[in-house]
């Protein structure tokens, strides 16, 4: 079995490298939908379409534990040798994908009483986003499915395959985006549309490549996909990486909230920054979903040689990645923030904490990396109560060091965290080893 064969470089950089360049086309559908809205000549609409998209997704990444769990839990499966439960995985995946957006269409009137509360907005931009998210809202089983599809595919190593699915997706909203809304006039409910159909397309596309999957009887075993020790172990797996996504999410926001204090142009400049630890992200992503597939694979064969070196490979990568990434910050930073910020104060504001960025990727690829590898071994637990520690290390500290370093003390307690989480889940590993030993 491949799980049971020394990784190398070539088989890390077969899964990563597919998955940076999907991740490089995430951001080029965002800026062609606000220039699409944009050339309407309003500010209105492009207000809604920005607003409308952060509410959707934000109800969306509830449930990105999709991801994250399918991963783990298939590839262990995968390692294992059990096909059928390789196969039973996905539709479970995706009844709780489609099953999670038909509740979510039936909600909708209080989800978008609830995002508007949060965020608020003028008469106008409001009347067109509920215009926008009322279109948007009906490709959400879609949406949330392809989380599940994205990580059986990562967990049997066919990165391509996500690649293909997000350029096939992105490209096509890109050219309805083009004809709704410049061809047709349909404005920002074009804009919506293009989604809704790229989404639905994509779900039937992610279909068409697992369709290996759904030659045997496994995939429509309601016995197995319904039994409760799985579904069980699945809700705990999600459950536990909930909480810890969360927790991660509630440091970035309060990171935010800290920083508002300070006055817009500090605010500003955090939120420009910000986009660096994102850029890195996306460039690790790849490195830590190698991490994922192999050493779930191992962790299924019980094959501890091969976890060891898929998760040494895969970081060795992942830290030269992150140190491109720091030479890459260190030598066009000020480039990429003038690309960003117009105002001459928010540019200033911005390159005085620069070399926090240059630092950040060179941090956090400890932890970044570690996240992978325990995914893929579904140590949750350890994945959740690291992070427990490392959120309450965070919010004791960020407030002393906001007063004492200002803004500089902000990104000290944010970089902290990450070492924190680093070596928490360093101190778990050996009960990783022993437990697949």
């Amino acid at each position: 079995m491949s799980d049971a064969i020394l990784p190398t470089d070539r088989r890390v950089l077969a899964i990563a490298l597919p998955i940076v360049v999907s991740n490089a086309t995430v951001p080029i559908l965002g800026a062609v939908d606000t220039g699409v809205v944009g050339q309407l000549g309003e500010a209105a609409p492009i207000g809604a379409v920005g607003i409308g998209a952060i509410i959707l997704t934000a109800f969306y990444w509830i449930f990105g534990f999709l991801r994250m769990g399918t991963t783990g839990l298939a590839s262990q499966a995968h390692g294992a040798g059990d096909t059928a439960e390789v196969s039973a995985l996905l539709s479970r995946v995706l009844l709780i994908g489609l099953g999670a957006g038909a509740a979510m269409i039936a909600l909708q009137v209080p989800l978008f009483m609830l995002g508007f509360r949060v965020s608020p907005a003028s008469a106008e931009v409001e009347g067109l986003a509920r215009a926008y998210m009322g279109i948007r809202i009906w490709s959400a089983p879609a949406a949330i499915a392809l989380y599940g599809i994205t990580g059986w595919l990562i967990a049997k190593e066919r990165t391509r395959a996500v690649l293909v699915i997000q350029v096939w997706m992105n490209g096509l909203n890109v050219i309805l985006d083009l004809w709704f809304v410049l061809g047709l006039g349909w404005g920002v409910q074009g804009v919506a549309f293009a989604t809704f159909l790229a989404e639905w397309s994509g779900l039937l596309l992610g279909l068409w490549m697992c369709r290996a999957a759904f030659r045997g009887r496994a995939w429509r075993d309601v016995e197995r996909i319904l039994d409760a020790a799985r579904l069980r172990r699945m809700a705990s797996v999600n459950g536990d990486i909930l909480i810890r996504s969360v927790l991660l999410q509630a440091i970035f926001v309060s990171f935010l909230f800290f920083g508002a204090g300070l006055g817009d142009v500090r605010l500003a400049a955090n939120q420009v920054l910000l986009q660096f630890l994102h850029i890195t992200a996306y460039a690790l992503d790849g490195f830590a979903f190698a991490a994922e597939a192999i050493v779930g694979q191992a962790v299924g064969a019980r094959a501890l040689p091969v976890l060891r070196r898929g998760a040494v490979l895969a970081s060795l990568w992942g830290a030269a990645a992150c140190a491109a990434m720091a030479l890459a910050f260190a030598l066009w930073g000020g480039a990429i923030i003038d690309l960003m910020a117009t105002a001459p104060e928010v540019r200033e504001a911005a390159r005085a904490f620069l070399p926090w960025m240059v630092a950040a990727p060179l941090v956090g690829c400890a932890a970044w990396m570690l996240d992978g590898i325990f995914i893929g071994a579904t140590r949750t637990r350890d994945m959740r109560n690291m992070m427990v520690v490392s959120a309450l290390i965070y919010f004791a500290l960020a407030p002393f060091l906001l007063a004492a370093f200002g803004n500089h003390g902000l990104w000290i307690a944010l970089l902290i965290s990450f070492v924190a989480r680093a070596v928490t889940l360093g101190l778990r590993y050996p009960a990783l080893e022993r437990a697949v030993a």
